[in-house]
C-alpha cells in the first residue's frame, strides 16, 4: 500500500475531485446525481468558509478521495458537525477512507472542539458502515426511503460519534 497523504483541498483540485465524484460507486454513495460538472466543484472548492473544511487524500500527487467536514452554524449546535466522504472507485478498500477519517477526527477533536459528529450512510453500504463503526460511530436510527437511487428508494442509517 502506498502512503496516503491528506491535506486541505485547494481550488485547483476541482478537476480531480470531480473525477472522484464521477466514479459510479463513489457517486452512488452520496446524495449527488450523475454528471456533476467540473464548474460546480471549482466553485465549491473556491469558497473559503470557517464552517466547512474540505480535505483531499492523495497518493503521489494524485487526488483519490475527498471529505468535507462541516460545523453546524446554529449557536446551540456549534459543538457538533457532520461530513460527507467519497473515495474514487479504483482506490476503495485501500486505506483512503481510513486516512481521511483519521484526519477529519483529529481536526474535529483537537482543533475545532467538536463533541458530536453525525452522518447518514445508505443502509446497503456495508463498507462505509464498517469504517464509521471502527471510528466509534453508532447507529441512532434508520431513515426509511431516504433517497431515490438507481430507480428505487433506499434507506439510510443516521450514525453519530460522541466524544
Amino acid at each position: 500500500m502506498r502512503e496516503v497523504v491528506v491535506r486541505r483541498a485547494e481550488p485547483e483540485d476541482y478537476k480531480a475531485v470531480h473525477l472522484v465524484y464521477s466514479s459510479p460507486n463513489a457517486m452512488a454513495g452520496t446524495l449527488g446525481i450523475p454528471f456533476s460538472s467540473e464548474e460546480d466543484w471549482r466553485e465549491e472548492l473556491s469558497g473559503r468558509r470557517d464552517d466547512n473544511v474540505p480535505l483531499v487524500a492523495y497518493v503521489r500527487g494524485e487526488v483519490v478521495g475527498h471529505l468535507a467536514l462541516m460545523v453546524y452554524a446554529n449557536p446551540r449546535t456549534r459543538h457538533s458537525g457532520h461530513f460527507g466522504i467519497a473515495v474514487r472507485d479504483d482506490w476503495q478498500g485501500k486505506g483512503v477512507g481510513t486516512a481521511l477519517m483519521e484526519a477529519a477526527l483529529d481536526l474535529a477533536d483537537n482543533w475545532l472542539g467538536l463533541t458530536r459528529l453525525d452522518l447518514c450512510v445508505y443502509a446497503d453500504n456495508a463498507a462505509g458502515i464498517a469504517l464509521y463503526e471502527r471510528f466509534g460511530f453508532e447507529r441512532e436510527g434508520t431513515h426509511r426511503r431516504f433517497a431515490f437511487r438507481n430507480g428505487e428508494y433506499v434507506d439510510a442509517h443516521a450514525m453519530a460519534r460522541l466524544k
